[in-house]
């Protein structure tokens, strides 16, 4: 009788402690209504703003001189005077290439707006089919590398394919949830006609900014230097277009993010509490005093998330090799205190309250580990599931300017073809950065007031609250089996110290 009076008790105390978590996380996001609409927001991470502004017009002054160099005259400005040891003498010029970046620039655009246009109708299967294509299409290049008598690129496809497929193996029973939160994304951005527009513009932004790009790459793959050097220069100049072309897709994710944020609290966007002109305040915000946050966050959250996505599914797959897993567990570790100061889910709380970037996400990694929702996010592979859609498209956009390439000078399709990948990427991250944006801010929401997502979409949220239970049991269950495990280790340990 105890027992059960005992039993009653703790259930009512459960109960009366979840009621006052929700109240809490309800009093929350009214506070998070409050401050998007009120506050009065302040400049963050100046200093990377600055920076990336320095490099922009840098950059530009030095795209502009490599690619002027070798415009309709080879050496124009006399430049090859300066790298006498590293010159070919091979006369080229920036016309014969530029064209070529020209159609990778067409062909990401139209890609991008393929999805964007078939984002209602089509989107689910088009996830699918990049997932289940990818590995294929990687294997297909490694191929054709090796026909064209590059061994390395072609090993390197070769390895690209094996880790693809591996991977995809690896999460194979997270899919069908994967698919389902993307789905929900899909229908929640699919009600915000705007941000598509939001998306066309900032791609035509990314198109003129390739436009001054594309001018300097040609100029240094038709320039007379050797591959070290041109190869050393392209590096230095796709490592530029990724944070530049990363700053237009993350300034989108935080403009989302702030939209959706704003639907989900207000019930709607038909509602009458919400506040005018909700894109435009959210556009201004991310463009001026945000826009250094997302400079700076736009460095290194696509690495390392990359990183961590890798490191998890080759963790779940080594079994019981003691040795390698230490490793890897370290290497594990390591990644996940960094994820807690760069991650994806900073930018809802840049758009959201303004913050600085490292605050925005230590406080959001914060948030989820106290809701438990931590757990949700990490079974989650919609993430890498958008990657493999932009790397399917960068691909193809690679391949069609390779063949092109091929057919002008075959020592140049490496060169012509990764570049092209490069901007075909940047293309296609523009047009899946949306639907990512609503992913994130679901889970944020979901974390802050779960009541947000049922008042939405009641059966999306009993899926989610279900597929969340069942994680914290697996997790709590693989604790007490490493604890137990621990405990039995150190049981035998001390019997065979006593016996000797």
């Amino acid at each position: 009788m105890n027992d059960s009076q005992s039993f009653s008790s703790t259930s009512d105390s459960a109960s009366i402690t979840t009621v006052d978590q929700t109240v809490g996380r309800s009093r929350r996001s009214i506070d998070a209504s409050q401050t998007i609409t009120t506050e009065s927001r302040h400049w963050r991470d100046v200093f990377w703003l600055g920076i990336f502004i320095m490099h922009l017009v840098g950059l530009g002054f030095v795209l502009a001189i490599l690619g002027i160099n070798r415009f309709k005259k080879s050496d124009r400005l006399n430049i090859d005077r300066y790298t006498q040891r590293i010159l070919e003498n091979k006369p080229g010029l920036t016309e014969t290439y530029w064209p070529m970046y020209a159609v990778a620039g067409g062909v990401g655009t139209v890609l991008g707006w393929i999805w964007l246009l078939s984002l209602g109708s089509h989107a689910n299967q088009m996830m699918k089919f990049s997932v289940h294509i990818l590995t294929t299409y990687l294997a297909v290049i490694s191929v054709l590398c090796f026909w064209c008598d590059q061994v390395f690129w072609g090993v390197a496809f070769a390895i690209a394919a094996a880790i693809q497929f591996l991977y995809v193996i690896s999460v194979i029973d997270r899919l069908p949830f994967t698919m389902l939160v993307l789905q929900k994304a899909v229908k929640m951005v699919w009600g915000l006609p705007e941000v598509m527009r939001v998306a066309y513009a900032f791609m035509g932004v990314m198109l003129l900014w390739m436009g001054i790009w594309s001018f300097g790459a040609a100029g240094v793959v038709a320039s007379s230097m050797g591959d070290g050097g041109r190869w050393w220069l392209l590096v230095v100049l796709s490592v530029s277009l990724f944070w530049t072309g990363a700053v237009l897709c993350n300034t989108v994710h935080v403009i989302v993010s702030g939209m959706v944020f704003l639907v989900l609290i207000h019930d709607g966007r038909e509602s009458g509490s919400m506040p005018p002109d909700p894109l435009m305040k959210s556009l201004r915000y991310a463009v001026t005093r945000s826009l250094g946050s997302i400079c700076y966050g736009s460095l290194f959250t696509a690495a390392i998330r990359t990183l961590r996505w890798g490191i998890r599914g080759g963790r779940s797959k080594i079994g019981n090799n003691e040795c390698l897993l230490c490793c890897v567990d370290f290497l594990f570790h390591l990644v996940e205190t960094l994820v807690r100061f760069f991650n994806k889910y900073a930018y809802v709380q840049i758009a959201v309250y303004g913050k600085g970037f490292n605050r925005s996400a230590r406080d959001a990694w914060e948030l989820f580990q106290s809701t438990g929702v931590e757990s949700l996010v990490a079974y989650d592979c919609s993430g890498a599931v958008l990657l493999m859609g932009t790397l399917l498209g960068g691909l193809i956009t690679g391949t069609c300017s390779g063949i092109w390439a091929y057919t002008k000078s075959k020592d140049r399709v490496i060169m012509v073809g990764s570049t092209s990948m490069l901007m075909g990427m940047a293309l296609m991250g523009l047009a899946m950065v949306v639907v990512e944006s609503a992913v994130t801010s679901i889970y944020i929401c979901y974390a802050e007031d779960p009541l947000l997502i049922y008042r939405w979409d009641a059966e999306f949220f009993n899926q989610m609250s279900e597929t969340l239970h069942q994680r914290l049991q697996y997790r709590s269950a693989r604790a007490r089996e490493v604890l137990t495990h621990n405990h039995l280790s150190g049981h035998a340990h001390t019997q065979v110290t006593l016996s000797v």
